[in-house]
Formats: C-alpha cells, structure tokens, sequence
C-alpha cells in the first residue's frame, strides 16, 4: 500500500485501446474556457510566467493546474479540470510554462520536465496574495513529472498551505519514456511534438542567433536528438542523458510528504515499464499508485452530459478527502520553506 488495486475507470464501450484514447480526446473535445483571468508575474531570472484565474467562487481553497509537453493552459483536459474543481468550489489557476501561452518567452532558455523553479515561483505568488487556506495541485503528463519532482524535492519542507496533488499519465523516467516514443508504433505522436518545437526554436534563432542554430534540426526525429541539441545546452545539463536522469520525478518519489496520486494507465502509448513506480508507491505511504487497464494518455474517457471525464472525476474525489487544515497568514509573515532553482 498504498497501490490501488481495483480502478474504477471502464471505458466505453470500443474505446478500449490506448492510441483511441489518446487521440479522441484532442480531435473532438471541446470544452468552454473556465481560468478567463490572465495575470503576468516575473520569475527571478527576469522572464515571466503567464497565469490563468478563475476566482468566481471566491474559496478559501485553490487548485493549481501544470499542463503538458507543448501544452498550455487552454487545452481542453486542463479546463475541464478547472472546470469540475470550479463545480465543487476550488478557485482555480491554469499557470503557462515559459512560451506556452501564446507570447515567446524573453530568454534563450525555455521550460523543461523538471522546471521546479517556475512552479515554486507560481506557488509563491499565490501565498503572497494571502488568499488560500489551501492550495492543491494538478499536474499531466510532463507537468505531472514537474508537480511530483517539485513535492519530492521539497519534501516536509512544502509551503504549509499544500494539500494535496493529482497526477496523470506521468512519464516520471524519462529516459525510458523518450525511448518508448521512439518506437515506430508513436512515431504521429513524436511528429507533432517535433513539429511545434521546432516552430519555437526557429523563433529563438531570431532573438538568440549567436546561441541557437537549426543545423540539422530537419533531420531530428527522436527527444534524444533534439534533447541533446536544445533543452540540455539551454538549460545548463551536459546532453539528453543527463537532462533525462536530472529532471526525472523517479528518483524523489520516496520524499513526497502529502497525499499524492498518480494515475497512469497500463496501456498509455507514452509510458514504459519504469514509468510505473510499484516500489516507490509500496514504500511510500504518501503516494498512491492507480494504474487503470485503458485510459491511454491523457484519455479517460467519459460520455455524460456535463462532459466530465473520469480523470476529472477522480482528481476532486481524491481532493475532497483532504479538506481544509491550514489558516491563512499575512503576507509579510509567509517563509519561503523550500528554495528550489534551476540546475
């Protein structure tokens, strides 16, 4: 324990391979934007994050979303989390990762799988507004590795104001992840994700070009090449290999210290072996371990009139157990417990 032995979810009928899964949703799904209030924060280094509020609730308690691999704070499985935690009274905020939201970011560097730092300085931000009791967090797919590597890396020293966290479909080692979309079978999903990455390094090339260069950028075709050529220069790590091991939540699994669950389906394309962490969640009893039979990655699909899929579902069902616990301080009088930054 705490593994979950039985998961409730049951896709629909012909809906039971993972690659379905994984593509319905992002073809088809249209969900009504919820996080409506942009806000614009500096982080220390001098870029800045863009936040995305929804307070119509005006709650004590917040619900902090990180989206995935090229994501943003749009995309149809945040604000459908933002929008079932807004049903059941969580204010909730979808933050951007540096260039997500529609702007380039100022600086060369840009955000990665274990980008801690960025979430501490939007986890920070919220406290000083002295707000929230209770701040809970969300995070899919690479912005899952970075919430369960920041809550490992802080560990007993988390802001007294965490709660709890929900994670999906993780590639928590990304060394093996990164060879799993390797295979030939994942090649669509690698072609997109190469695809606007590209887009994004071009771009740079124009702002940076004494630092950044395409030779060679056409012919990539796996993270290991791009990983060596861009995210570990850019981001202080020797190549992919090192980036890989450096920013993968694996390793720190054994320190989360609040409840946290981490949902990853067995059949996700994405998903390789050592990307389900049985040991660490036998180990720890702070991490719960689901691993439904389908689900793919980022799937979970579910047909009902609110349009709520299971992974909605079961993130505030898994929330509302932990209510809140915390009084809230000044602003003035709130520590900054767990200093992360960039490696």
């Amino acid at each position: 324990m705490p593994l979950v032995d039985r998961s409730s979810y049951t896709p629909p009928p012909g809906f039971g391979n993972g690659h379905l899964q994984t593509i319905f949703p992002v073809l088809t799904r249209k969900v009504a934007l919820i996080t409506t209030v942009r806000e614009r924060i500096e982080t220390p280094d001098g870029d800045f994050l863009d936040l995305d509020w929804d307070t119509s609730n005006a709650s004590s308690r917040l619900l902090i979303m990180t989206h995935g691999l090229e994501g943003s704070s749009t995309n149809p499985y945040v604000q459908a989390m933002a929008a079932a935690a807004s049903r059941n009274g969580w204010d909730t905020l979808a933050w951007n990762l540096r260039g997500c939201s529609g702007q380039p970011n100022r600086l060369a560097r840009s955000y990665h799988s274990g980008a801690t730092e960025d979430l501490a300085t939007v986890i920070g931000h919220v406290r000083g507004t002295g707000r929230y009791q209770r701040i809970d967090l969300v995070g899919f797919s690479l912005g899952g590795n970075l919430t369960l590597k920041y809550l490992g890396d802080c560990g007993s020293n988390l802001p007294i104001e965490i709660g709890a966290a929900v994670t999906f479909s993780v590639p928590c080692d990304l060394a093996s992840s990164s060879l799993q979309l390797e295979r030939p079978i994942n090649r669509i999903y690698m072609h997109r994700f190469l695809r606007t990455l590209r887009i994004k390094i071009r771009e740079k090339m124009i702002r940076f070009p004494n630092q950044i260069h395409d030779v060679g950028m056409d012919s990539m075709r796996t993270f290991r090449q791009f990983d060596d050529a861009y995210t570990a220069p850019l981001h202080g790590f020797r190549d992919a290999a090192e980036y890989w091991r450096k920013a993968s939540s694996l390793p720190v699994l054994h320190a989360i210290a609040i409840p946290t669950l981490l949902v990853s389906a067995r059949n996700d394309p994405f998903l390789a072996r050592a990307c389900y962490p049985i040991e660490q969640a036998r180990r720890n009893p702070n991490l719960y371990l689901e691993m439904p039979a389908s689900g793919g990655h980022l799937g979970f699909i579910v047909f009902n009139r609110p349009n709520e899929y299971w992974s909605e579902s079961r993130a505030v069902d898994f929330l509302r157990q932990y209510p809140e616990q915390h009084a809230p301080r000044p602003a003035s009088a709130i520590p900054n417990p767990c200093r992360l930054k960039a490696e």
